[in-house]
């Protein structure tokens, strides 16, 4: 193969490419300028996996990658139908968050139930209140996303004592069917969305479903905002339709200052950090390059996305 031109839509710090200096051509590219580069690639790098650039520029005119490859494990931000139909192939970054993400669950989920964010404010307030706290092991979860985080998530929970049910895009071993969803969600007491964006996922958490939970339970999205209708979610936590809940992602990224989202009682609110630990820039880039080498050797990639599903099939 001759040298390979790589464009990588850019983000800050950018990512280390070092090992295919005299293999690769790599240009760069910002959101104003993608468009205009793009039929000069072979290979899309989107590091900028919160920008909405490819999906704005790939419907143009000229060339196109024969690879495009994302810093993030979900896909709804740069597929278009335009992309969906060519021949291009799509990977993501599965893999590199699935620890870190369940790590992150179980923390909030034991935040909750040892009631930290309030031990954090009367400890601000300088107030010596004694409480009861929940014990997790004997509770019930109930995880919507039957990926590799999803299945990180239900495992650790599961070795936290928590009694874990996780639901897919179709029922199989250890895996419940989208039918089963609302059964489940009334018994459950932590409600954890992990699910891709989809058609199907959309708006999937709204007020029938926070109706159907119980005035105990938690709510935990790390998957996308855009499962969730934030306003029903706002009505489900005024009302006390549910205890609490935790939003690691938005509809809107950033979330604004003045989002109502800010002030709602019992809503933990982190920045979309939870799969975000030290060196995962490294792990990223890393994971790129190997899946470069496959590519430039004509071996077959790994992590291919179903461009029609959003997601990468199987586990």
């Amino acid at each position: 193969m001759s040298e390979a031109t790589i464009l990588v839509l850019d983000a800050e710090p950018p990512p280390r490419l070092g090992r295919l200096t005299g293999r690769a051509r790599i240009l760069h590219a910002d959101e104003q300028s993608l468009a205009r580069q793009l039929p000069l690639a072979d290979v899309l790098l989107v590091w900028d996996f919160l920008s909405d650039a490819v999906r704005d520029a790939w419907p143009g005119e000229g060339h196109r990658p024969e690879w495009v490859h994302t810093a993030s494990a979900g896909v709804d931000r740069l597929m278009c139908p335009e992309l969906a139909a060519s021949d291009t192939v799509v990977t993501n970054a599965r893999g590199v968050f699935d620890v870190p993400i369940a790590e992150y669950v179980a923390t909030l989920i034991l935040a909750f139930a040892k009631d930290l964010p309030r031990t954090w404010r009367y400890q601000r307030d300088r107030q010596w209140r004694h409480r009861e706290t929940r014990r997790v092991t004997g509770t019930k979860a109930c995880v919507v996303g039957s990926g590799p985080i999803g299945h990180a998530i239900a495992a650790t929970l599961r070795a936290l004592g928590i009694t874990t049910a996780l639901v897919g895009r179709s029922a199989r071993a250890g895996v419940h069917a989208p039918e089963d969803l609302d059964r489940l969600l009334t018994r459950a007491d932590w409600v954890v969305a992990a699910a891709p964006l989809t058609d199907a996922t959309r708006s999937m958490f709204d007020a029938r479903r926070f109706g159907v939970m119980q005035p105990s339970a938690h709510f935990v999205n790390i998957g996308r905002g855009a499962l969730v209708v934030e306003e029903d979610l706002v009505r489900a936590l005024t009302s006390r339709w549910i205890a609490g809940a935790a939003l690691d992602v938005f509809q809107q990224e950033p979330l604004a200052p003045e989002s109502e989202l800010w002030t709602v009682p019992d809503l933990l609110i982190s920045p979309h950090m939870s799969g975000d630990t030290v060196g995962w820039r490294d792990e990223l880039g890393a994971q790129f390059l190997e899946l470069y080498e496959r590519w430039e050797s004509g071996r077959p990639l790994t992590n291919v996305v179903d461009k029609h599903r959003g997601y990468v099939p199987g586990h």
